[in-house]
């Protein structure tokens, strides 16, 4: 099954003798080059973390990039480059990742790398730590360096979902009260070797999740997880609306 199974009935359990056949259940966001019965523990995953002049991935830019490997519960590959974003980093953005103008003043743009970052973003489902983040900037670097939408790997691709672990943290470890990655990973007892640089946060963000893959709440096969991971986020998105409203 690619992200789809036959049913054999409508919602009030009857069934339709001749049509059954002709009835699925399409899952969305789901990767076509994986069976949504993969199981997680055989799910390659390529975890995927940016460090960046600042927040707003219309006009900042990524000074440093990873993607990390994750097979059958081990790091296989782990691609790390520094690039030249064009524009100073500022002091705000040097405080968080420590990456300063000298460190990237003679590396790559992200177009020059663009391709060798492709194909680390085809080798598993996406990953990352508040997905939400690194995907805005990875598409608006592929979008400035020119490469068009339906012809990249699923990281690349509309109809496809990242992996959020951030999304677990908030629905497991609801009634704490930090859910940084760094938080998280100390209540874990997962070291992070060094705090805000993308390969680390990305070994780490994995970590994370192999921890949580265990609990009862969360499935076990690709499309339940996405199912799921979809339904929780959306009643947090809810949530924090509903605080909004209320300040």
């Amino acid at each position: 099954m690619r992200g789809g199974s036959d049913v054999g009935c409508f919602p009030t359990g009857r069934h339709y003798p001749g049509i059954a056949h002709l009835l699925t259940v399409r899952i969305v966001g789901l990767a076509e080059e994986w069976d949504g019965e993969t199981t997680l523990d055989d799910l390659p995953m390529v975890c995927i973390d940016t460090e960046t002049t600042g927040r707003d991935s219309a006009l900042d830019r990524i000074v440093e990039i990873a993607c990390v490997v994750w097979q059958r519960g081990e790091i296989v590959a782990s691609h790390n480059w520094l690039c030249n974003p064009g524009m100073p980093i500022p002091k705000e953005a040097f405080d968080v990742h420590g990456i300063s103008d000298d460190d990237v003043k003679d590396k790559p743009r992200f177009e020059d790398i663009a391709q060798d970052v492709l194909a680390a973003l085809a080798l598993g489902v996406p990953v990352a730590y508040n997905a939400e983040f690194d995907r805005a900037f990875v598409n608006a670097e592929l979008g400035r360096a020119g490469f068009p939408p339906g012809t990249l790997p699923p990281a690349c691709r509309k109809g496809v979902d990242w992996i959020d672990p951030l999304v677990w943290a908030r629905e497991l470890h609801k009634q704490e009260k930090g859910k940084s990655l760094g938080e998280v990973c100390s209540r874990l007892g997962i070291e992070i070797n060094q705090a805000h640089r993308a390969s680390d946060d990305a070994e780490a963000a994995l970590r994370v999740l192999a921890a949580f893959a265990p609990d009862p709440r969360v499935p076990k096969t690709y499309a339940a997880f996405v199912q799921e991971q979809r339904r929780v986020g959306r009643l947090q998105d809810e949530e924090r609306a509903r605080w909004r409203g209320r300040s």
